[in-house]
């Protein structure tokens, strides 16, 4: 049962466009454990020379989790300019152990200039990561499959540059290291078990700059509003940089949200779609490098199916989901949801497709961010989980 907490801070102009919630009737669970235990808090005086926020949550993400795990969130912000044209800056730091040989270290950050000028993203994890593979594309059945073991060791920091309002550009450094790939069946290598040379065993190293593009229309990325979301990132591993062999990779993400009552202020009632292609451009990336469901950037895609799943040169991925309050207060809403992806790596690339489909509630956890607390159900064909999550998949 894998817990995900993330976060992420949209651009500080708001499209009229957008309508602007009344939260004064609104409840959350802040609300509820007020009256079940009779907290009368006394007025909070604003400190308007307050630098540092700090939040910490008893979980956090954890990746294709699975049993018992042992994970704390940490997350520091703060503003760096005029809060009314600057987004928070923050740092979250969320470890965890399963209690066995699974634990990472993951540090995200989010650097925010004064009125947005420019802005630093953040990516350093170090993980030890036993898993599942399946190989490439999707020839193999569920109970196909070989525990791969690895560490690693991820560094990727981008600055972007503003251009308009909702638009931002610049260049980044990625560099992903595994060491000690070894599989634990001993009739059979991950070499041969995925058909595939490159990272198969032993470590790999892929270093790259990135150029980048974002646009981004959202007011709130925890509970998107109407707006757009669109992210391309061009990944290019030079020969000067370290690495085990030149390859490049592109990464396009697409979000669009649409409301479907916009003059009912107080009710969510939200159709959002999320779609994503990603692939790699010649034969040599390192295996474990290549597109995997659930790999994204935020480990979010493919609810339903397990993480790693289906791996290919070349990846596409569409989700749906329905999102509705049940009360009209917000505290209690529901979501359904249907995902859908295609690899290649087997010659079943856009003629092979993998569903997953599933259902969720929500309760309003903070309705001043109206930040849910997610609990989701989804399975696909083999498979199914339970995930919690504060704040929406996409």
């Amino acid at each position: 049962m894998p817990f995900t907490v993330f976060a992420q801070t949209a651009p500080s102009i708001i499209p009229d466009k957008v309508v602007r919630k009344d939260t004064a009737k609104q409840k959350d669970m802040i609300d509820v454990a007020r009256s079940l235990f009779h907290i009368n808090p006394p007025k909070i005086k604003i400190e308007k020379d307050k630098k540092l926020y700090f939040s910490i949550l008893p979980f956090g993400n954890v990746p294709g989790g699975n049993g018992r795990v042992l994970i704390t969130s940490t997350t520091i912000g703060t503003y760096l300019g005029p809060r009314k044209t600057t987004n928070k800056s923050n740092a979250t730091f969320a470890p965890y152990w399963d209690f066995s040989n699974k634990f990472g270290i993951p540090i995200r950050t989010s650097i925010w200039f004064p009125n947005n000028t420019y802005t630093i993203q953040g990516d350093i994890r170090f993980l030890r990561y036993p898993q599942y593979t399946w190989g490439l594309g999707s020839k193999n059945n569920y109970d196909e499959k070989s525990l791969v073991d690895y560490n690693y060791i991820r560094f990727y920091q981008s600055i972007l540059k503003r251009i308009s309002p909702n638009f931002f550009a610049g260049l980044g450094y990625d560099l992903d290291f595994h060491a000690n790939i070894h599989s634990y069946e001993h009739n059979i290598a991950l070499k041969q078990f995925a058909n595939y040379i490159y990272g198969t065993a032993g470590s790999s190293v892929s270093s790259g700059i990135t150029f980048n593009l974002l646009y981004d229309t959202r007011n709130n990325s925890m509970n998107p509003l109407p707006g757009l979301y669109t992210n391309i990132v061009y990944r290019v591993n030079p020969a000067l940089l370290r690495r085990d062999n030149n390859w490049n990779s592109m990464y396009v993400d697409v979000r669009k949200y649409t409301s479907l009552n916009p003059t009912k202020h107080l009710q969510q009632n939200t159709l959002a779609f999320w779609s994503y292609l990603w692939t790699a451009f010649n034969d040599k990336a390192p295996y474990l490098d290549l597109p995997s469901i659930g790999w994204d950037a935020y480990n979010r895609s493919g609810r339903g199916i397990d993480q790693n799943r289906y791996r290919g040169k070349t990846l596409f991925y569409f989700e749906t989901e329905y999102r509705r309050d049940i009360t009209n207060n917000g505290l209690f809403g529901f979501v359904v949801f249907s995902n859908i992806n295609t690899v290649s790596g087997s010659g079943t690339l856009f003629t092979t497709w993998h569903p997953a489909v599933g259902t969720g509630l929500r309760i309003k956890f903070y309705k001043g961010s109206a930040t849910n607390l997610c609990i989701d159900y989804g399975f696909s064909k083999g498979y199914n989980s339970v995930q919690f999550a504060l704040g929406e998949a996409f």
